[in-house]
């Protein structure tokens, strides 16, 4: 029997994660150069501190995707994230420097971007960290063997959100137009038939089921379309269509909330040039009413009984029972 199906009739199990992506990633996924340098850290430093106190309104522990050199270059966002972790948030690792391209490095590389960032969480929190989440959302075998060679207990990267993959598609070809080329890559649309509830993945094909020791926690998408429930879709969506994207989330045994930093901007008060304001709708909308939405989704979730869990806790919980089968 699934853990999916056991948990079926309960009140859902909701983890919220955040992927403290730079500033530079946006720079390069839009193709616009190197980034200003007097926004490098505004992530850490600006960003994370209003979500922090978002989690704390609701009482949250959420898990934080670090990426390591962060840890290493920016000694105030470092604090903030050894505070966080004092207080229970987990940290977890997002690679050293979150490169695109990552399934596509030499064995060796890959690596090195998960080993320097392990050795740097737990130089931080005093643990080494447990999970992983790729950047892009790109897995391969290679890169979940040695996951679990290095004894990960869950991956959170899986998104099989068809609208997504289309609109990633989209916008990298016409950058392409333009005589430019985006510094992210698209995957496998083997993506989109992988399961939306966890599993652990098949030896050579991570995404399917298989018996693997690592646990897969994808991210969440409707049951409907596949689409996509996210920050940034929360942020920007009408009230009503993010409510219903919430409820239909909600309806799923485990709700697995992807947030990123850069959903707590505030372009003008943060200094984000106009270049990229004009690439991220997410951008043109008020910090208050990005509050608003985030805040209004926690209490959407809070009202229907769930329950909150680091990625970690929800891990454990969800290994503790034996998978087999198939769903969905």
């Amino acid at each position: 029997m699934l853990w999916y199906d056991i948990c079926v009739s309960a009140a859902p199990v909701v983890s919220v994660s955040v992927d403290l992506d730079p500033v530079e990633c946006y720079f390069r996924i839009h193709a616009l150069g190197g980034s200003p340098d007097e926004i490098r850290h505004v992530i850490l430093r600006r960003c994370l501190p209003r979500l922090a106190d978002l989690f704390s309104r609701h009482g949250i522990r959420a898990t934080l995707f670090v990426v390591g050199r962060d840890l290493e270059e920016d000694d105030e966002g470092r604090r903030i994230l050894a505070d966080l972790a004092n207080a229970g948030h987990e940290l977890a690792s997002h690679t050293y420097t979150h490169p695109y391209d990552l399934v596509r490095l030499a064995s060796p590389r890959i690596a090195d971007e998960i080993d320097r960032t392990h050795a740097a969480i737990a130089a931080v929190c005093g643990r080494p960290p447990v999970g992983f989440r790729a950047p892009g959302y790109e897995i391969s075998a290679e890169l979940i063997d040695l996951l679990c060679q290095r004894g990960y207990r869950y991956d959170s990267s899986t998104f099989p959100a068809i609208p997504y993959y289309l609109a990633k598609a989209a916008v990298m070809g016409l950058i392409r137009l333009t005589g430019r080329r985006s510094g992210s890559i698209l995957g496998s649309p083997a993506v989109l038939r992988a399961p939306r509830a966890p599993y652990r993945p098949a030896k050579g094909s991570p995404y399917r089921r298989g018996d693997q020791p690592i646990l897969e926690l994808p991210i969440t998408v409707t049951p409907w379309l596949r689409l996509h429930v996210i920050g940034t879709t929360l942020v920007i969506a009408p009230e009503w269509l993010r409510r219903r994207l919430a409820a239909a989330a909600l309806g799923s045994p485990f709700f697995n909330l992807e947030l990123h930093g850069i959903d707590l901007a505030d372009a003008e008060a943060d200094g984000f040039p106009a270049a990229l304001v004009a690439k991220q709708p997410d951008l043109r909308v008020p910090l208050a009413r990005k509050l608003a939405a985030l805040d209004a989704t926690l209490e959407q979730a809070r009202s229907m009984g769930s329950t909150f869990l680091p990625l970690r806790d929800a891990a454990e919980e969800i290994q503790k029972v034996p998978q087999s089968g198939s769903r969905d």
